[in-house]
């Protein structure tokens, strides 16, 4: 092997920095690259990593390689006839935003981080606050290019097997080298934004019910903590990107250059997020949000990634990380959603931020996590007293509603409840097992999970 890809010994974990383990971290340049460490994987196998925002296992790859993708030529074209930019793998969402935002382009779908590369956003075939409208992430690529275990560099398009079994395929059919897909054309950098209190869950869920369609951006945070009457109470966001006229006269355009403003220290002590202080922090945010306020002019950072201005914020959660658990169930399943809910709020379960938003159709990828219905995410500290019983209960309700869920965040889930989850998924294994017949592409989830 060359000498800029002699691996390098690592510790890696996901973004709730729990369950470490050690492989050999490369660092390959180019596609050229991409395939000579195919052609020289060990028995272990690889896996890609972008910017390790998965909150799980799925760039972790113990006793193996795990190519660092963020290492690649970062490059990109924008085709303004078109509306598309094509971008190497390892080009950041962020990256791509402070150079198209000033254009007057906005990236199809974001999540709730700019930092997360191309190559990441198509492997788990990420979400956003407009899947409603705009689905997931794949069902805006054009072509994506995937060095597989044959080692060569196949440009896929939508109407291969294969380019479906990639999107949300959490990087197990290859390594994706390049990527173009379209963009939504913005005026300006600034969001029109309606916000609205709701009373109890129920609440929540009718009017998102009712006024989704008038919004491209709807999500809503639910308080987990309150009980009773009270119980899934939330403030529910909505928006639209603003055009010139919604603007006061003098107000900037499409300017883009957020920052950290804050930093977690390096070391938290565990327990800080506790009943005693989420509570109170939800007693706040409730308090402080407007019964109902529409023409809010903010722009595009905090609307969309407001977590971003603290870098490193998993910090806060202690040494021993926190479990994302994020799932899904169809409609009509409103009833597990709110027995979920209900079950959460009366163990006390502590989320420092917990967010529900209304899926609408799906792309094809058998593997890929949306599904036209209801999604809840949630931040919990590890480590809290029967959790792993808890979670392991939630499960099977929501397998047993046709729901799943999300393994860009999964840490934890048992391997036999995955066929009813995702019911395409022996689709999947054989689309996977024909492009690769030994396995080379292997990573953590996918041993804990049986992929």
């Amino acid at each position: 092997m060359e000498t800029r890809l002699r691996p390098r010994d690592a510790r890696l974990t996901g973004w709730g920095r729990t369950a470490p383990t050690r492989a050999l971290l490369v660092s390959p340049r180019d596609a050229a690259d991409l395939s000579a460490l195919v052609a020289a994987a060990p028995p272990r196998g690889l896996i890609a990593r972008g910017l390790g925002r998965s909150y799980g296992d799925a760039a972790q790859n113990a006793g193996g390689v795990v190519v660092d993708c963020t290492a690649l030529e970062r490059r990109w074209s924008l085709d303004e006839a078109a509306g598309e930019v094509t971008a190497t793998a390892g080009v950041s969402l962020d990256e791509l935003m402070r150079a198209l935002v000033p254009r007057g382009w906005f990236v199809p779908v974001s999540p709730g981080t700019r930092h997360v590369t191309v190559g990441g956003a198509i492997a788990a075939d990420v979400h956003g606050k407009n899947h409603h409208v705009d689905s997931s992430f794949g069902a805006h690529l054009r072509s994506l290019t995937l060095v597989t275990a044959d080692g060569r560099a196949r440009v896929l398009t939508p109407g291969d097997e294969l380019f479906w079994a990639t999107v949300g395929g959490m990087g197990l059919t290859g390594l994706i080298a390049e990527a173009t897909f379209g963009l939504v054309p913005i005026e300006t950098s600034r969001m029109r934004v309606d916000i609205e209190r709701t009373r109890d869950l129920d609440h929540t869920l009718e009017v998102m019910t009712a006024t989704d369609h008038r919004y491209r951006y709807t999500v809503a945070w639910i308080d987990l903590l309150a009980t009773g009457a009270r119980l899934g109470r939330g403030v529910l966001t909505r928006a639209d990107h603003a055009r010139r006229e919604d603007l006061p006269r003098g107000g900037r355009g499409l300017d883009f250059a957020p920052a950290a403003w804050l930093a977690a220290p390096p070391y938290v002590p565990g327990g800080l997020l506790n009943r005693l202080t989420v509570r109170a922090f939800n007693q706040v945010w409730y308090g402080k949000a407007p019964r109902r306020r529409h023409g809010l002019i903010q722009p595009i950072a905090p609307f969309f990634h407001p977590l971003d201005f603290v870098r490193d914020w998993n910090r806060i959660y202690g040494p021993r990380g926190f479990v994302q658990y994020q799932f899904a169930v169809p409609f009509g399943a409103e009833d597990t959603l709110r027995r979920v809910v209900s079950r959460l709020s009366a163990d006390g379960v502590v989320s420092f931020l917990t967010v529900l938003k209304r899926f609408g159709a799906g792309t094809p990828g058998p593997l890929s996590f949306p599904m036209p219905g209801w999604t809840l995410a949630l931040d919990i500290p590890a480590g809290v007293p029967g959790l792993a019983a808890l979670l392991r209960e939630l499960d099977e309700w929501i397998a047993a509603a046709g729901g799943r869920i999300y393994l860009a965040k999964d840490s934890r889930m048992r391997a036999e409840l995955l066929p009813a989850m995702y019911p395409r998924l022996n689709e999947w294994r054989n689309i996977r097992n024909k492009v690769d017949p030994h396995g080379l592409f292997r990573s953590d989830l996918a041993r804990r999970l049986d992929l």
